[in-house]
């Protein structure tokens, strides 16, 4: 390089001018590290994890309701095998007894038979709940990266920088699925498919992404 002053030729990387001992303007620019491209998330690590999900396409809307819809069957297959065997463990005969005895007392409502109605409807759904948690969550946080469903179509899930996601990540994800499911027409579900990362708004709230696989 060249003094910027005199002209004289210096060593690269010299601060200053050995003929007129000027400092150099502009010595150290060729060292400074390149900056990371800025991105809406915030950090290296994102900018990082951008160039790490690039490599994969993100999942469209239509992929991700096919794994959606096949993931729900296999739920509720075994949610209903799991309650045909909780029944028949009860025994039958405990709900005829309980729709006899509303035959009997008709005209004067047994607070008994409702309540009972009502605590199996509600350990059901817990029971739902729980599973389709324990499914999606340790699925998707696992080596697999994603349930059944998600694994016959090559989808995976990931964290905002491609990486695996943790349970805890999934989690959350899963449970986000709820605020999901309070927005009207289904926009929070809809967004999949015109969002830049191809993100439901529950994907957006967990901070994940589903990726198809490379």
């Amino acid at each position: 390089m060249f003094c910027s002053s005199c002209g004289a030729q210096t060593a690269d990387g010299s601060a200053f001018c050995g003929k007129c001992g000027r400092p150099i303007v502009g010595y150290n620019v060729g060292q400074l590290p390149t900056p990371a491209p800025a991105y809406p998330g915030g950090g290296m690590a994102a900018a990082a994890g951008v160039a790490s999900a690039g490599s994969r396409a993100y999942a469209g809307f239509w992929l991700r309701f096919v794994a959606y819809i096949i993931d729900e069957l296999l739920i509720g297959a075994a949610v209903g095998i799991v309650a045909l065997i909780v029944i028949g463990f009860i025994g039958f005969g405990v709900f005829r007894e309980q729709f006899e005895e509303m035959g009997r007392t008709a005209g004067e409502p047994n607070p008994a038979i409702p309540a009972f109605f009502l605590t199996m409807i509600f350990t059901f759904v817990v029971c739902a709940i729980v599973a389709g948690w324990l499914y999606y969550a340790g699925m998707e946080s696992s080596e697999h990266q994603g349930t059944l469903g998600k694994m016959a179509l090559g989808l995976v899930v990931t964290d905002a920088a491609g990486q695996r996601a943790s349970f805890a990540r999934a989690s959350g994800r899963f449970f986000a699925k709820m605020i999901t499911g309070l927005v009207p027409l289904a926009i929070g579900w809809i967004m999949a498919g015109f969002t830049e990362k191809k993100q439901a708004l529950h994907d957006m709230i967990a901070s994940c992404l589903v990726l198809r696989k490379a």
